[in-house]
C-alpha cells in the first residue's frame, strides 16, 4: 500500500513538535515532511506550490499560525498575513493538486459570551485581531472548493516550547506568590492528544466529505486559576496560587471568558474517545517539568 505522503507546516512549534513526536506511530503508512519559515514560506504561493507539487502531498496539516494574541494587537498586518494570507496560499494549492487540508483554529474565533459550550456551527464573533485573523483564515479555506478540516483548539501546552504549564513552573521557582485569572472557562489541550486526533483525521478522510469544522480539546472545563492549582500540585510546588478577575489583569488583547467546546462532532463522525484533561495533565507533567528543567525547547 503506497504511504500517504503529509507536508506539515509550522514544525518548530509545539504542535508541529507533538505531530513530529507521535509520527512513529504511523510510520508504515505514512510519509511526513516537516517544514517551518526556514524551510518553507507559507506566505509564498509559488515556493508552497512547487513544494506540494513535487512532493505529491496527499494532505497538508497547517500547524503555522501567529499566535502572539497580545502582540497581534499592534501588528495586525503580520497577523493576518499568516493567519489569513498564508491560509488561503495553503487552501488555493491544496485545491489545485488534489491534496487535504488539515488546518488548526482557535477558541479565539468567539467572543466567549455563551453559557452552553460552542458547538462548531456556532456564530462567531472575535473580539481580538488574533480571533479575527484566525476567522478570516477558516472562510479563505471555506472560499476555495478544496477538500478540508478546519480543527479549532484552545489552551494547547506540551512539553514543546513555551505555554502557561512551563510559565507557572517557572513562577513557581522565582515569585513568593502566583495569581491566575479565576473567571475564564475553558479546557486546557495537550498537544500530543490534538496530533493523535489530526492523525486520526487523516487515517480517516473519507468520512469529511468536503469541508467541515470539529471541536477538539480535552474533556472537562475548568478556569486557569484552577489549573494553575493542580498544576502546582502534580509538579510538588509550595507556591501559593491566588485567583484575580480579568479586570485585575489587564491584556492588550481581550480574552474570551467562556471557550468550552462541544466535542460531540469530532467524537461522533470519528468514533474518537477524547481524553480527559486532568488525566492528560497527569500523564505528560514529568516530562514537561524534565524539558522545563533543562530549558529544552
Amino acid at each position: 500500500m503506497r504511504q500517504k505522503k503529509i507536508l506539515v507546516t509550522g514544525a518548530n512549534g509545539q504542535l508541529g513538535k507533538s505531530l513530529q513526536a507521535v509520527q512513529p506511530i504511523f510510520s508504515d503508512n505514512c510519509h511526513f515532511v516537516f517544514t517551518d519559515v526556514d524551510s518553507l514560506d507559507i506566505t509564498d504561493k509559488h515556493a508552497l506550490m512547487t513544494r506540494v507539487h513535487n512532493l505529491k502531498a496527499d494532505f497538508i496539516v497547517n500547524a503555522a499560525a501567529y499566535t502572539a494574541v497580545d502582540k497581534a494587537e499592534s501588528d495586525v498586518e503580520k497577523a493576518y498575513l499568516l493567519n489569513e494570507t498564508a491560509v488561503r496560499n495553503l487552501a488555493e494549492v491544496a485545491e489545485s493538486e488534489g491534496a487535504f487540508l488539515v488546518h488548526i483554529s482557535t477558541d479565539y474565533v468567539f467572543d466567549g459570551h455563551s453559557s452552553l459550550p460552542y458547538s462548531p456551527d456556532s456564530q462567531p464573533n472575535p473580539t481580538s485581531v488574533y480571533g479575527k485573523s484566525k476567522l478570516a483564515g477558516e472562510q479563505a479555506i471555506l472560499q476555495t472548493n478544496c477538500r478540508a478540516a478546519i480543527i479549532r483548539t484552545q489552551w494547547l501546552y506540551s512539553q514543546f516550547g513555551n505555554n502557561f504549564v512551563k510559565t507557572m513552573l517557572r513562577l513557581a521557582d522565582s515569585k513568593p506568590e502566583i495569581k491566575v485569572v479565576n473567571d475564564q472557562v475553558g479546557c486546557p489541550t495537550l498537544a500530543l492528544d490534538l496530533a493523535l486526533f489530526i492523525m486520526e483525521v487523516v487515517n480517516n478522510d473519507y468520512i469529511v466529505k468536503e469541508q467541515e469544522i470539529y471541536h477538539f480539546a480535552d474533556r472537562g472545563q475548568i478556569s486557569w486559576y484552577d489549573f494553575a492549582v493542580e498544576i502546582m500540585q502534580l509538579a510538588h510546588k509550595k507556591c501559593p496560587v491566588l485567583p484575580i478577575s480579568t479586570q485585575e489583569y489587564p491584556t492588550a488583547a481581550t480574552r474570551p471568558n467562556f471557550s468550552v467546546f462541544d466535542l460531540s462532532k469530532a467524537a461522533n463522525d470519528f468514533n474518537y474517545m477524547i481524553p480527559k484533561w486532568n488525566e492528560s495533565l497527569e500523564k505528560s507533567i514529568h516530562k514537561i517539568i524534565h524539558n522545563y528543567e533543562h530549558n529544552i525547547l
